[in-house]
């Protein structure tokens, strides 16, 4: 049999660059659900005892930025490992997005006189250019590559140990990483896993790795059915320590965990990220539909593996091209596979949002361990349309 390795990573909930997630998701939030026609673009930037929140906002809603950034950091565990949710401070701003970008991207129905009588949201423009992936497998239950759910299995799990004091001394920050040996294109074994956990100074290495791998990895993998068997490498805390973490320890940045965020490197990514952005961003709401169209795909029985394109021009609705590839599992050919996503789905900006009932505050909670392949999240785009 041919084997193959593949690797993928993830951070948990007190990562820099996941923290930056979800302060500007909870920004967005705060905003959709005073004012869900809001138009956010918000950016975080995190360091030592700072956060600056700048950005583009377009509403009637009020959110008291700082307020909502330090209840964020509070409620990850930052108050006073390095980092503290009161006394660092918090930096805003804010301006109005820009009136070129809005009049290609606003569509309203008028009367006679021309006086605006309602949105007309099916049309409304794309909110960017841009190409998004969607991506699907029968690799796991929720359809999804088997290297990224452990990884995204084991940062949950992290942080409910420390949480929950099932592991003592732990600290907010951390990360995983998960190589899966495959034999003939299908997982066989896990071959690595990495875990970095962030602990007091006076945390025993050689204690932490055993309760790391006996409450941690043992039980995340004996869930999937991918025990570690004598064979399997695992590695805690490779540097020898991992005290100084979180802001205090590295710059955290909105949107540079794209590839957690999705896939795990398992399939292509467009390059747009997702936190902090409105759903007429297709960066965002083109990348959910995408996924809920490979996922349909996949859920229908008509392929195992489906990667799914689409495009974009700014102030245009309808996509510039779809892209279907099931590299070589589909039960039909792919070109009667765009003719059926076609048939079933409306790809236009305003259709998506309208479907998938977008102008929500839902989106703070996808901000940490994936956007997809979320059991424990009731996300539309998870729930499969039959073709």
């Amino acid at each position: 049999m041919a084997k193959t390795l593949f690797t993928s990573e993830s951070v948990t909930e007190g990562h820099p660059d996941k923290m930056a997630d979800q302060i500007s998701d909870a920004v967005l939030d705060a905003l959709l659900e005073q004012d869900p026609k809001s138009r956010v673009a918000v950016e975080t930037l995190l360091t030592n005892g700072a956060c600056i929140i700048a950005g583009e906002v377009t509403t009637n809603a009020y959110a008291d930025m700082a307020k909502i950034a330090r209840r964020v950091i509070k409620e990850i565990g930052y108050d006073g490992c390095g980092f503290h949710h009161e006394t660092s401070g918090v930096m805003t701003a804010i301006k109005e997005q820009s009136s070129d970008i809005a009049q290609g991207v606003d569509s309203f129905t008028k009367d006679k006189g021309g006086k605006i009588i309602k949105e007309d949201l099916k049309n409304i423009g794309a909110g960017d250019q841009g190409l998004m992936f969607g991506f699907a497998c029968d690799e796991t239950t929720e359809l999804m590559p088997l290297p990224i759910v452990l990884a995204q299995r084991l940062c949950q799990r992290l942080a409910e140990v420390r949480k929950k004091n099932i592991i003592k001394g732990l600290f907010p920050d951390g990360k995983s990483q998960v190589t899966v040996e495959y034999s003939d294109g299908k997982p066989s074994r896990i071959h690595t896993v990495l875990i970095a956990a962030q602990h007091q100074k006076d945390k025993d290495q050689a204690e932490l790795k055993k309760e790391i791998t006996e409450k941690v990895i043992k039980p995340v993998m004996k869930s999937y059915g991918f025990p570690i068997d004598d064979k399997t490498i695992i590695y805690v805390n490779t540097t020898g320590k991992f005290v100084i973490g979180g802001p205090e320890g590295d710059t955290g940045l909105t949107g540079r965990k794209i590839i957690v965020d999705t896939y795990g490197g398992y399939a292509r990514h467009g390059g747009g990220a997702f936190s902090g952005k409105d759903p007429s961003k297709v960066d965002r709401s083109g990348c959910y539909a995408a996924r809920w169209v490979a996922k349909s795909v996949v859920a229908s029985g008509l392929a195992s593996k489906c990667e799914f394109q689409l495009a974009y021009a700014i102030g245009r609705p309808e996509p510039l091209s779809l892209y279907v590839n099931t590299y070589g599992t589909g039960t039909i050919s792919d070109e009667k596979i765009i003719e059926l996503i076609k048939k079933n789905f409306d790809l236009r900006p305003g259709a998506i949002i309208e479907d998938l009932k977008l102008r929500r505050p839902i989106y703070r909670q996808t901000a940490a361990y994936g956007h997809f392949g979320r059991p424990d999240l009731d996300l539309p785009w998870e729930k499969v349309k039959k073709l």
